[in-house]
Order: structure tokens, then sequence, then C-alpha cells
């Protein structure tokens, strides 16, 4: 009898050991895939299945995959869903599902008209198909509106295409997509991936201010790619759009997104992405997609010129030779990039405490000096965006975006009054000219200087247009400024501008014409910069820009050179610290002596060092980061 119900329950437990969830196969995050419905469908070839998983899983560690049902007007027939589905189960994997809301890509990536009712149909027969399929599926990034047909406009009536479309996508998302699913399967979680142009996202009828709250996840996209293509994101957006979502919806933020986009810049490029989003603390990301881990192939040419010397994300190890499983596998995909990438980086993240940066403001669904807070980013800034006012820190930056607030200038007063500074854009000053006199009387017009010294910070390689900030001698003070020249030139401008009221400090930062001369500021300049700006964070770096700061609540950082050569920085932790340790290696790094100043008739209090702060020298190879701590 005993031995009977031994062999029941040893039979029982061999049983359930398929089902059981695979050992992790990272320590911090989880590492995902996503199949398009049209790869989905060709996988009902059983050859073609096994052949793409054997190159894909010997090259890259993954938890989970998704698998799309529809895409453009194509929807994939369940049995090839569950054929292909029960597949990755049985390797071990979580399946969840995708949905893409295209008719068709290549036409400009045209949606379905949500104004049409046979099109408003197959959209919910589409997230029922789904749910009914899967726990858990996610929206790939195209659930807005692009169209502006007869139908559409009759819809849109007097409001104006961000007004219609808003409300419009709103009420889809809840009405055809997550209700219906819901229905089906009352389990299922239904998530939205945002893609990474966010500051345009209201005009489409992205609704970032409804949809997280009865979406039950969103996901993000980190695809930067190279920066001087079509939409010029800066690297720095693959870790600040993870933040920002994060912030618009606590613990809804599922996880960053990154295709193979970039990959012609260098495998640096590529790595870069898939590190700083998991900088970002995110649990999850998604390789996108599965068919370009299998045919984007490993080449020559991905091998930048730096990597002659020593660099964070190592081309000639990447494509070695190496074992696994007892097989010695030749990297030949994408694959192996992300994966080595991603194990190195799991290394670090466990030990990094919560992001933490300086708050910048901007409201829902508002326009102006799109993207800026990453550019920012890029010259050392850290960025810690918000769809509120944040009335509990020292510091809170504003761009011409915060404009959209009625009450913005109340706000401000409210942050003077109480002893905190508020950072203000050109941009945002020419945007309240007349509201923000009652605190400043300076203003921001349209006269434009060209300039290319800063007097004792130094001299940028090139000229460049800034905005002309006015003001009343004395009334506020110049903690930066420019000319061409300055030192023995006849005209100076703003560069930053300090102002008091009440007991607070009002700043302006002088935005160029060109955000991307923002690189052109030279190290001197940039540091003053980062100290004024530092008093939240406790800490900042000094050196030139395409270096950026990552810090952490637990007396962590990460530092990143983004440039092509490798750079010297301080680390100035802005209290009295004994040594700093590297993360990864353990070796200490002793405090540097502070050097003095340049000899100046007037020393502006940003100037040097802050009072008992310590200052560590770092080295940073090209395209390469440092973890470090201190206590």
């Amino acid at each position: 009898m005993y031995l009977n119900r031994f062999l029941v329950t040893a039979v029982a437990v061999c049983l359930a050991l398929p089902m059981m969830a695979a050992k992790p196969k990272f320590e911090n995050f989880k590492v995902s895939t996503y199949i398009r419905a049209q790869d989905v469908a060709r996988m009902d070839d059983e050859k073609f299945l096994k052949s793409t998983w054997e190159v894909v899983s010997q090259q890259v560690d993954l938890d989970k995959i998704y698998l799309e049902t529809h895409r453009d007007a194509f929807t994939v027939p369940e049995k090839t869903m569950l054929k292909v589905k029960k597949f990755f189960e049985s390797k071990g994997l979580e399946v969840g599902g995708g949905i893409t809301y295209t008719r068709s890509e290549p036409t400009d990536f045209e949606t379905y008209s949500y104004a049409r009712p046979n099109e408003r149909k197959i959209v919910k027969e589409v997230a029922e198909y789904t749910a009914k399929l899967f726990n858990d599926f996610i929206l790939d990034d195209f659930f807005f509106i692009d169209l502006k047909n007869d139908d559409e406009i009759a819809a849109k009536g007097s409001k104006s295409w961000t007004e219609y479309r808003l409300r419009l996508m709103a009420d889809a998302g809840r009405e055809l997509v997550v209700n219906p699913a819901k229905a089906v399967n009352p389990k299922v979680k239904v998530i939205v991936k945002y893609p990474n142009w966010y500051d345009h996202f209201h005009g489409l009828g992205f609704n970032l201010e409804e949809e997280p709250a009865y979406f039950d996840g969103i996901w993000t996209g980190t695809e930067t790619r190279d920066p001087g293509s079509a939409q010029h994101l800066q690297n720095y957006l693959s870790y600040n759009v993870v933040r920002y979502f994060d912030n618009i919806a606590p613990g809804k933020n599922g996880g960053g997104w990154v295709d193979a986009g970039g990959i012609h810049m260098s495998m640096d490029r590529y790595a870069e992405q898939l590190h700083l989003t998991m900088l970002s603390k995110t649990p999850e990301i998604i390789l996108w997609n599965y068919m370009q881990l299998y045919e984007v192939k490993i080449t020559p040419q991905q091998r930048a010129k730096w990597q002659e010397a020593a660099s964070s994300f190592n081309y000639d190890q990447m494509v070695a030779p190496y074992t696994r499983n007892g097989k010695t596998i030749t990297p030949t995909s994408l694959a192996r990039y992300a994966d080595v990438t991603l194990h190195q980086t799991d290394k670090l993240v466990g030990q990094l405490g919560n992001p933490i940066g300086l708050v910048s403001y901007k409201p829902y669904h508002s326009n102006g000096e799109e993207f800026l807070q990453n550019y920012l980013g890029m010259i050392g800034l850290p960025m810690d965006m918000h769809p509120q006012f944040l009335t509990d820190r020292q510091q809170i930056l504003l761009t011409e975006q915060a404009a959209k607030d009625k009450q913005i200038v109340e706000k401000i007063k409210q942050q003077l009054k109480k002893g905190g500074d508020v950072i203000i854009t050109t941009g945002l000053l020419k945007a309240i000219r007349s509201e923000i006199a009652d605190v400043c009387e300076l203003y921001c017009g349209d006269l434009k200087a060209i300039v290319n010294d800063f007097g004792w910070n130094g001299k940028s390689e090139r000229e460049f247009i800034i905005p002309q900030v006015k003001y009343f001698t004395n009334d506020a003070w110049e903690v930066v400024s420019a000319g061409r020249p300055l030192n023995g030139g006849v005209s100076g401008y703003p560069i930053l501008l300090r102002d008091t009221y009440s007991k607070g400090t009002l700043f302006v930062l002088t935005i160029p014409d060109d955000y991307g001369n923002l690189y052109d500021f030279p190290a001197g300049a940039l540091n003053i910069i980062r100290r004024a700006m530092s008093k939240d964070v406790g800490a900042y770096i000094e050196g030139p820009s395409k270096v950026s700061f990552f810090p952490y609540d637990n007396k962590t950082m990460v530092v990143e050179n983004f440039n092509d050569t490798p750079v010297s920085i301080k680390v100035v932790v802005c209290a009295k610290v004994s040594s700093m340790r590297n993360l990864l290696t353990g070796e200490q790094l002793k405090p540097a002596d502070q050097p003095k100043g340049p000899m100046m008739f007037f020393r502006s209090r940003f100037t040097g060092y802050p009072d008992g702060a310590t200052v560590f020298d770092v080295k940073l190879p090209a395209h390469s980061y440092i973890g470090l701590g201190y206590k």
C-alpha cells in the first residue's frame, strides 16, 4: 500500500516537472524575446521551428517568449499558435502573447481606423482570440492612430487632432481590448508597450494619463539606435524613458525593449542600449525580435576602432568560440552580443539601489524642447522625469513643457519660498515671459548670439547659436557666460544665470538652438552646471560631455563614457568619505588632491568644490562604464 502511494506520488512529480518554472537564467532580471505573427506562422514547419531555436538558444539565455497572434491584418491560425506555444513551453520558457494592431507597416505604419465599426470589430475579436490562448499578452507599440481618412475627419468634428485621438484611443483600449479580453479570460493581464518617442505621444493618441490606470501593465521602448537617424534619439533615452514611465505608473512598468537598430554603427551601440535599459533597474527586457537574434549576423564591420584598446564591451571576447553544455559553439548572430552584455550587466545591477536624479517636471500631453532631458543626461546631469510637480525636493528642473501647467508660476513661487531651487530653461522662460516677471524681471526674446568662448571655463571647438537672455544688472548674476570671444571680447551672454526670490534661487539654463551643441560646452562650464544642480543627489562628475552619471539611493553610481576616445573624469561626493570601491573588481580608490580653481577677479560660489567634498580621479576607456560605491 505504501509502495503504491510512493509510486503514485513519484509519477505525479515526474509529470509535473515539465510544467515547473525553469531556473532563472539571470539573477536580477528576465530576458525575453518576441516572435512576429508572420514568423509564428512559418513555425508550423517543424524543421524551421527547431532549426531557429537551436541557433538562438545556443547563443542567448532566454526566460520567456512572446508569440504574436496578429499583425498587418493577418491572424495566425489557432492550431499553429498552440503547436508553437507547446514547443517553447517544452524548452522551459514562459510563453505570453502579443498583438500588433496594424493594417500595413510598409505603408507608413498604417493602423486600424477606430472610427470605422468594422475595424473596431476586428480589434475586439483579435483581443478576445489572444486572451483565449494566453494569460498575458502585450500590445506592440502601434496602439495609436495615424489616419486622417474621411471617417476620422468626420468623427473628429471641431476638436483638434490631439484632443480627438487622445479620447478615441483611451476609450478604445478599454472598450475594445482590455474589457473584451477579460470577459474571455478573467486571469489575463493586458499590457501596452509604449515606444521611445514619448514627447510626441499625445499627437497620435497614446494617452499616458489614462491608459496606465486600466491596462494591467505597461512596457517601454528603449531603442535609441543611431542618434543621427530620423528620430534623433540620444543614447541616454534608453535609461531615461524607463524611469519616466516608472514614475507615471509605479510598479506597472514591466520592462524595456531593444532591437538591432544601430548595429551598423558598432557592436557597442547595440550593447549600450541593453546595458542602459537594465541600469534603470527594470525587471525584464525583450530582445526584439526572435528572427533578428537568428538572422542578424556578426560581421567584422561591427568591431569599432576603439576596440583596439580596452573597452567594457569586448568584441573579440564576444565572437570567440565558447563551450555550452559540453559543445563548442562559434557565435554567428546578434544573440551572442545580447547574452554577453546582459550577463555582464547582471553582475553590476544587483549591487545598485533605486535610481535617483534631478527631478524634471513634464506635464501630461505637453510640448516644447522635445527630448531635451536626454541631451542633458548626455552632459552628465542625472534625469528623473515626473508627470507631477514634486514638492519634496531641493531642486526641480522645468523645461518648456512645464508651460502647459497653468499654475506653473505659482508652483515655482512655492518652491522658492520654502528655500528650494528652480532651474528653468530658456525655452520655458520664453513661453512664460510675462508670468515669470512676478518672480524676476528677465526675458528671452528672438535675439540670438554666436558663441565659442566660455572665458575661464574653456572654449568650445566650434561656434554655435544661443538665445540671448536679458536681465537687470545686480538683480541677477551670471554664473557661466559665453561670447565670441568672451576673454578680450566685447560681448558676453548668460549660459547659467542666477536670481533670488524669497528664500530660494532661480536658475536659467541657456539651451542652444541645436540641442546637440550642449555637447560642445567645455568641461569647465559643464562642471559648474553639474555642481549647481546636484543638491538632491549629493554627488556629481567633472569632465567632458557625452559622459553620463547614474546615481542610486544606496551610495552607488555608474559612470558611462559614450565618447569614441578615453576620458579622465572626477567623481565629486558632497561629503567626507574615506574611499570608493569598484563594484565589479573590488578595487579601492583613494581620494585625489583637490586642485585650486583659476584666479579670477570675482569668484562664483560654484567655483571649486563644495565644503567637505571628496574627489576621486577615474579614467574610462571609450564606450565604457564603471560601477562605484562609497560609504
